[in-house]
């Protein structure tokens, strides 16, 4: 089975730490994101070992998950996991001349494919394709808005 991975990044003219506190304050991610249509804190605890639920939304399904913060590293890194061990989803903050360089990643770890297999069966792979253009489509589409939102504050 194929490595399920992909990244992308946009220069944003914000500094690093801006970008950093939109980006970690999971109740504003469907204000950027073509899926998640909003995200709550499951209790008031913050940073690593912090869990999250999220609400996302496509013409085919509706759902939630939970995540798990991974790193919180203000201006440098955050990320999470959904449902603790299954993807990971996270986001860089790198220094550029014209601001920051921000990328987002997205990661399906061996629980996750296990899980597809476990679930799917034969069609695991072509459900995890399917996964992949999503995340490939949606990780644009989220770093253009998070861009027009940053840069118009």
């Amino acid at each position: 089975m194929a490595d399920w991975n992909f990244s992308e990044s946009i220069i944003i003219s914000r500094p690093p730490e801006a970008l950093y506190a939109l980006v970690s304050d999971v109740t504003r991610m469907g204000e950027w994101s073509p899926v998640c249509t909003g995200c709550w804190w499951d209790d008031d605890t913050r940073g690593v070992g912090a869990w999250f639920t999220g609400h996302n939304e496509t013409p085919e399904r509706t759902w939630e998950t939970r995540s798990q913060v991974v790193a919180d590293e203000p201006g440098r890194e955050f990320a999470f996991i959904v449902g603790g061990d299954r993807t990971r989803w996270g986001y860089t903050f790198g220094p550029d001349a014209a601001g920051t360089e921000l990328t987002e990643l997205w990661e399906v770890l061996p629980a996750g494919v296990r899980h597809f297999a476990e679930r799917y069966g034969e069609s695991a792979e072509a459900e995890l394709r399917q996964r992949d253009e999503s995340a490939r489509t949606g990780i644009h589409e989220t770093l253009a808005a998070l861009k027009k939102a940053a840069e118009a504050a």
